[in-house]
């Protein structure tokens, strides 16, 4: 049963499973700058995986390092953690390890896109990672709802260079998606976008969504509810048994 609703402020770990503080940085950033006043935002950045994560050996490189940092959020008393890497990686392990709610920024953006419009698509970064997109569009159940992933070809760590024109090209690839898609809303494929969604919105007319406002906003809200991470069936706590520990 859910408890009361809180009338303070809540704690959200926001976790950028890569190794690249600078991200981490632009994340929390992103996050702070969306949530509500009282929230606030620890952004944390793996010490263990990849210094981008662009396919599934980088994913699961990160997961033992985001994991890490769950625990990490937990001790120090967070209300609620944030995946910020848009292939989710390790999320219901996370959801395992913490009682505490866990939100993947591509599972919050493609449930925001379905509440807006009834068709959305998705631009991300390589091509190589649209495979990850996909399937968890399927995992998430929508695949009524996502028409297609897209992706522009630019390296994670590149997002923020001046010289690889990013917010150019995504406008564009976004421009192309809603000319031939038949959607009503874009999700960005990755993190390291989060600051441009606002912009991009603003320019294309239709809502552009960014996964870790949209993860905070949601992790805000549940636990205002009062809810917690299911702890009977598979979530539950791991079983003890010997293992390296985090």
């Amino acid at each position: 049963m859910s408890q009361p609703a809180r009338n303070s402020g809540c704690v959200i770990n926001v976790i950028n499973p890569n190794m690249t503080e600078t991200m981490t940085e632009l994340i929390a950033k992103a996050a702070q700058d969306c949530a509500s006043p009282t929230t606030r935002i620890i952004g944390r950045t793996a010490r263990f995986g990849a210094a981008s994560i662009e396919g599934h050996y980088d994913e699961a490189l990160a997961t033992i390092g985001m994991l890490k940092e769950v625990a990490a959020g937990d001790e120090a008393g967070a209300d609620a953690h944030v995946i910020a890497c848009f292939g989710d990686p390790g999320l219901l392990a996370a959801r395992e390890l913490s009682s505490a709610p866990v939100l993947g920024i591509a599972e919050a953006a493609m449930h925001a896109a379905s509440f807006v419009a009834t068709r959305f698509s998705i631009v991300t970064t390589l091509s190589r990672t649209k495979i990850i997109a996909e399937h968890l569009v399927r995992n998430y159940g929508m695949e009524h709802h996502c028409r297609k992933v897209r992706a522009v070809d630019v390296a994670v760590l590149d997002l923020d260079k001046p010289e690889a024109n990013v917010r150019g090209i995504l406008l564009g690839e976004c421009r192309d998606a809603l000319a031939h898609d038949g959607i009503g809303a874009i999700v960005l494929g990755c993190a390291g976008m989060a600051d441009l969604a606002h912009d991009l919105s603003t320019e294309l007319g239709i809502p552009v969504i960014d996964g870790v406002a949209a993860a905070v906003r949601f992790a805000e809200a549940l636990v205002g509810l009062g809810l917690k991470t299911s702890k009977h069936g598979d979530l539950a706590f791991p079983l003890p048994k010997a293992r390296t520990p985090l």
